[in-house]
């Protein structure tokens, strides 16, 4: 059974903005959202979506315009600051930019929160101990952050935000300035912290790698607004609108980014196509039910005669399941391979970047498809969609 700890009920967040014509910016715009206690919550979207935002909201560093927030079972929407103050102890934050003391040892910066909060030296020398162990950080807790690498003082960064023994915990950004690798070391000591302690994580993040590595959940957000959540493995495999199209495509196992396809075309003559991989029927987030993908190519492509090869893919796990895309060349005369693509589409998804000799426009072929129905060529409406979206995230940044 669902446990919410965190409620957004038709939050809006403005502020004043100097020459424009309204004279406020609309950050967040009319978002209701229920955060689930033990989940790992990925909020996702481009700068100036407005995630940073709505997260500031939680711990009540921004207050709302309109709408209410609640956290742990609390409005907090009007509280005062003395009120607050025992919620946000329940509340750690890690961030992208680490926030170490550059005078303090690795140990002096995990004690500093409890510190603040009046802990007793030897509880604090105990907690800081058993801190630096959980974080693989025991031998550095005489060093100070310019001796350590950015994986280390991310390390520390999540110590710190767990000395006071929270249950939520908001990651802002919190591996953007991080290589691959040490992204993942960094995620997989989220998860560490999730299942161990239980504690439930928002994270916040542009990458779309990121959520799928660690997330149960996820928002999508454009604009202000929130256009689109629900269980990871859906949203990947289901997805409703252009910027989450956009996204996935960053993300995704096997999709060709756009310097690839546009090589492919210069290799192959014939249509480039690309056909998601979905293992199981999922929801998408309007509840409807969305069949698996790509589970019956081989028998339309001997069905109807076409030539193809397969040129590019790769499969990944999201929460158990799999998920991802192959890129073929289908070559006949074009009445069949038609014939053959609408087919296909009519129970998998597919992504067409057209021929050499009339090549469809990337952007357009990876935010047009329609799950379950995709069209053959991306519509006009799609490509305006995506360039509207586009010009709303640039006037929120």
């Amino acid at each position: 059974m669902s446990d919410p700890i965190i409620t957004f009920d038709h939050v809006v967040k403005e502020f004043k903005v100097r020459g424009r014509k309204s004279g406020v910016a609309r950050a967040v715009d009319d978002v209701s959202l229920t955060i689930n206690r033990g989940d790992i919550f990925g909020i996702i979207g481009y700068s100036g979506a407005g995630k940073s935002t709505l997260v500031r909201l939680i711990n009540a560093l921004e207050r709302p315009t309109g709408g209410s927030v609640s956290v742990l079972g609390t409005d907090i929407t009007s509280l005062s600051e003395s009120k607050l103050r025992p919620i946000r102890q329940k509340i750690g934050m890690i961030f992208q930019q680490f926030n170490l003391f550059s005078t303090k040892t690795v140990a002096q910066n995990i004690a500093y929160p409890l510190q603040l909060d009046h802990w007793r030296k030897d509880y604090q020398d105990r907690r800081v101990a058993e801190l630096l162990d959980f974080v693989g950080l025991s031998e550095h807790a005489d060093k100070y952050p310019s001796q350590l690498s950015g994986g280390q003082k991310q390390r520390v960064g999540i110590a710190r935000a767990l000395a006071t023994n929270p249950e939520i915990l908001l990651a802002d950004e919190a591996t953007s300035a991080l290589d691959p690798e040490t992204t993942t070391e960094v995620l997989t000591l989220l998860k560490r912290v999730n299942k161990e302690f239980g504690i439930t994580i928002v994270l916040i993040t542009h990458q779309m790698n990121v959520v799928q590595q660690i997330a149960d959940r996820v928002a999508v957000m454009s604009a202000g607004r929130v256009v689109e959540s629900g269980d990871v493995y859906d949203v990947f495999a289901a997805p409703q609108q252009p910027v989450t199209k956009r996204f996935i495509a960053t993300a995704l196992s096997g999709l060709p980014e756009q310097d690839r396809v546009e090589r492919l075309h210069t290799e192959w003559s014939g249509r480039i196509v690309t056909v998601l991989i979905r293992q199981k029927d999922v929801s998408d987030s309007h509840g409807r039910e969305v069949s698996a993908s790509g589970q019956n190519i081989s028998e339309l492509i001997a069905k109807h005669g076409i030539e193809s090869g397969l040129l590019y893919g790769g499969i990944d796990t999201v929460r158990g399941s799999a998920i991802g895309a192959i890129t073929y060349e289908f070559k006949g005369d074009d009445a069949r391979v038609n014939a053959f693509l609408a087919e296909l589409a009519e129970n998998s998804d597919v992504i067409d970047f057209g021929t050499a000799a009339n090549p469809v426009p990337y952007d357009e072929a990876v935010s047009g498809y329609t799950p379950e129905h995709a069209p053959i060529a991306p519509a006009v409406d799609a490509a305006k969609a995506n360039a509207a979206d586009q010009n709303n995230e640039g006037a929120q940044a």
